[in-house]
């Protein structure tokens, strides 16, 4: 049985799929199984794949039946998964060859990890690379806990979210589909925050950094983010974390939407007239989910979130305080 699964999901990545693959057929660990996913893609990226796994049988593919997106693809794969540990590597990142191994030792020497961080570099267009750095406790070789780590990706990523992980956790807890974009970042969070001890390893993850992401770029995606974030408060319902961690959620989510408002006045000119009333409604919607005794008033009276010279983000910025007032005092 192999040691490690990967889970690759694929759309139009042909020119960095090669790369990637590489990377991982030659892993000092050979012990491996590699489920790729071709979310529908429009170029020769099926055919690409199919090469591959005819050149190397650890290689399984799969397809799913409409393009929807990586957590679904990878979702996909997951289900197929034989391995004990379990790791995700987008079509255009790749692993240092030593990575695989590096990670299945510290889960070997310390049985209680659940998640094991790989280092993150950074690699941009230009060629040069940065590091991203962990925690100093993962860089002396500690552990944190589940709620330590979940805290330090709460808001700023100060722990990336890529890592190998148990496959039952996974299981337990598959990528989140609520959005496109962002709520697979919720994935990352719970498994630190229901993870034993979490931990790092030498294995490099390098990640490409793309001027045209979508997650750089305006997008109608962007507000995504809105609901990827509700899906996290949802998803903590009836779990032991500290209250304070619960208010820095929703402090998150508070700033999140104030910042979607700003970018929905900045670009409403170029938003198709059925879209924006599609906008002002996930607006609405989203504005009544949150409670005053989830938001301290530090995140509602923030400088820089709350006073501006734009009057309708003003107004609804103070139409939501009018609202927790109103629900805190009626509490």
């Amino acid at each position: 049985m192999p040691k490690v699964a990967i889970l690759v999901a694929a759309y139009n990545a042909e020119q960095t799929l090669p790369q990637c693959l590489d990377s991982l057929c030659h892993q000092t660990l050979q012990d491996i199984e590699i489920l790729c996913v071709d979310d529908c893609s429009t170029d020769d990226t099926a055919l690409l794949l199919r090469t591959r796994a005819r050149l190397d049988n650890r290689i399984r593919l799969f397809q799913t039946p409409k393009n929807s997106g990586q957590a679904v693809a990878r979702n996909l794969a997951l289900q197929e998964v034989q391995a004990p540990l379990v790791c995700m590597v987008d079509a255009d990142d790749w692993l240092s060859a030593d990575a695989l191994q590096s990670a299945c030792d510290v889960f070997e020497q310390y049985p209680l990890t659940d998640c094991c961080a790989f280092h993150l570099r950074e690699h941009y267009e230009d060629g040069h690379e940065e590091d991203f750095g962990l925690p100093t406790q993962l860089e002396l070789g500690e552990a944190l806990s589940g709620k330590e780590a979940f805290e330090l990706c709460l808001d700023g990523w100060q722990l990336h979210g890529l890592y190998v992980t148990r496959t039952d956790l996974h299981r337990q807890f598959p990528f989140d589909t609520t959005t496109r974009l962002y709520s697979d970042d919720n994935t990352s969070r719970i498994h630190y925050l229901h993870s034993r001890s979490v931990r790092a390893c030498e294995g490099v993850y390098y990640y490409r950094k793309h001027a045209e992401s979508m997650t750089i770029s305006f997008s109608l995606r962007r507000f995504d983010f809105m609901e990827a974030q509700l899906s996290l408060k949802w998803a903590l319902k009836g779990v032991d974390i500290p209250q304070r961690l619960r208010q820095r959620v929703e402090g998150n989510r508070w700033y999140t939407f104030l910042g979607c408002y700003r970018l929905y006045l900045q670009h409403e000119k170029e938003i198709a007239e059925a879209d924006r009333r599609q906008l002002q409604q996930r607006f609405s919607t989203i504005l009544h989910t949150f409670r005053p005794s989830r938001l301290k008033l530090r995140y509602r009276w923030k400088p820089g979130y709350w006073l501006t010279t734009n009057t309708r983000l003003f107004d609804i910025q103070q139409r939501c305080i009018q609202k927790l007032k109103h629900s805190s005092n009626t509490n």
